[in-house]
């Protein structure tokens, strides 16, 4: 994978990552909400129809209060009761029931057929027993009891929730309910209110998410689109450079060529002619010729030595890095009349070719300044050794200049042809100078290739 998508994919996975995270969060947290105000809603609902239900069976045995409180044992005044009773009623499904302590059934006017008869052992489609369950409440004294019960108006069996009390004097145990499906479509609402709170959320936070990895997408193409396209502008320029380059040292080479070799051979040829001449004739000034040919072919061949050691030194591939430099302080000392000391603490260390080739043009290019705009009387040069690296530093006690300067005006000359060198094998060039002393540090891997 290219390295702009792996940057792309470690700016989006981990925002996705935190999204996920966030949602998961926000839909746990939502759902307990929601989960904790359906309870509340519920139970706020089941308080108020819990004080309905007390409500109806006080009014009903204030209803049948003259003939409980007059009649205690009176067959007939427990017949009225129960008529009152049957007469009650609230709402389509709201009714009174009474039952004896034996669970036998004395009134339900929903239900006639199940008067008389004994339900103690009822069983509801839960396995529940509701008769049992009621006496037991109303033994107790709490009095609310949830259980199944077939609903009249529709015949389908569905939870209820029931007051009861206790008749001491007749035995008897009187309640009503009301039954739960209100309850349960308002809770059902909620959650469904909830549950689409939820939705709205997780599709907020899918909208941001969306919006964020688009604008990281967009940027990411922008910037490889800039990166692309300043890449694109610096090969050109370095192909230009290049070519500049090659160019100029073709030129150099030739001017060196025809100004110093061809005029040299030229000469030579005319005084061997002359020498072959003056020979052939007898005339003693031939031996002299000869002689003098023969120094400027050596001359000749000292050019051409030189020219060679320009383009490659040889010193550099036979005695390697150290011993080339050194040749070359030597030349630019005889050269310059400058004061140069070398310290070499390299100690035989093996560089690759291209830090040697490097490192020794480096040294070209900074001795070639120093000669023409220094002005220095002396030059110091180390090449010192670190744990991973090479250092390579060359100071003067030239007039100084602005870097910052001199690299934006060199337009590939220079002190940038250094610092390209060093940024190429993967090292650094750093640059101090003042009035006084000017110096110049470049740090190479000891591996670089």
């Amino acid at each position: 994978m290219p390295l702009k998508y792996k940057i792309l994919a470690m700016g989006i996975l981990p925002l996705l990552l935190a999204v996920a995270i966030i949602g998961i969060l926000v839909v746990y947290h939502n759902h307990r909400l929601g989960e904790d105000q359906v309870a509340l809603f519920k139970e706020a609902i089941l308080s108020s129809k819990r004080a309905e239900l007390q409500n109806y069976v006080t009014l009903a045995l204030s209803d049948i209060a003259p003939w409980y409180q007059e009649g205690r044992g009176d067959a007939k005044a427990q017949e009225k009761a129960l008529q009152v009773l049957a007469e009650l009623n609230f709402g389509e499904d709201g009714y009174f029931f009474v039952f004896d302590h034996t669970g036998r059934n004395l009134m339900h006017p929903r239900q006639p057929e199940l008067i008389g008869r004994d339900l103690w052992n009822l069983q509801d489609s839960a396995n529940g027993y509701p008769i049992q369950a009621l006496l037991h409440s109303a033994s107790k004294g709490d009095g609310f009891q949830f259980y199944l019960w077939r609903k009249p108006s529709t015949g389908v069996e569905t939870e209820k929730l029931a007051y009861v009390t206790l008749l001491d004097g007749w035995d008897w145990m009187l309640g009503t309910g009301i039954y739960l499906e209100d309850v349960e479509r308002a809770t059902h609402q909620v959650r469904a209110e909830a549950a689409n709170r939820i939705r709205v959320t997780m599709v907020a936070i899918a909208s941001v998410a969306l919006v964020a990895v688009l604008l990281v997408s967009a940027m990411g193409l922008a910037l490889s689109v800039r990166e692309h396209r300043l890449a694109d502008s610096k090969l050109q320029a370095l192909n230009r450079r290049i070519l500049h380059l090659q160019e100029d040292e073709r030129l150099r080479v030739s001017r060196e060529l025809h100004d110093g070799i061809s005029q040299l051979l030229v000469s030579i040829k005319f005084q061997f002619e002359l020498a072959g001449h003056q020979l052939e004739a007898g005339e003693p000034g031939g031996m002299k010729a000869l002689n003098q040919a023969t120094e400027r072919l050596g001359a000749a061949i000292g050019e051409i030595r030189r020219i060679s050691h320009d383009l490659r030194p040889s010193l550099l591939d036979t005695l390697g890095l150290s011993a080339a430099i050194g040749q070359l302080v030597s030349e630019f000392r005889q050269r310059s009349g400058l004061c140069v000391h070398y310290r070499d603490e390299l100690d035989g260390l093996t560089l690759p070719d291209t830090t040697a080739v490097a490192l020794f043009r480096i040294v070209q290019e900074a001795l070639a300044n120093i000669e023409r705009h220094a002005d220095a009387s002396w030059v110091h040069l180390a090449l010192l050794r670190s744990e991973h690296s090479v250092v390579l530093q060359v100071s003067d006690d030239g007039v100084g200049f602005d870097p910052r300067a001199v690299e934006r005006i060199s337009a590939g000359i220079g002190l940038r042809n250094i610092r390209e060198r060093a940024e190429h094998l993967g090292g650094t060039l750093s640059l101090s100078s003042t009035a006084v002393q000017t110096t110049l540090r470049v740090v190479l891997p000891a591996s670089a290739v």
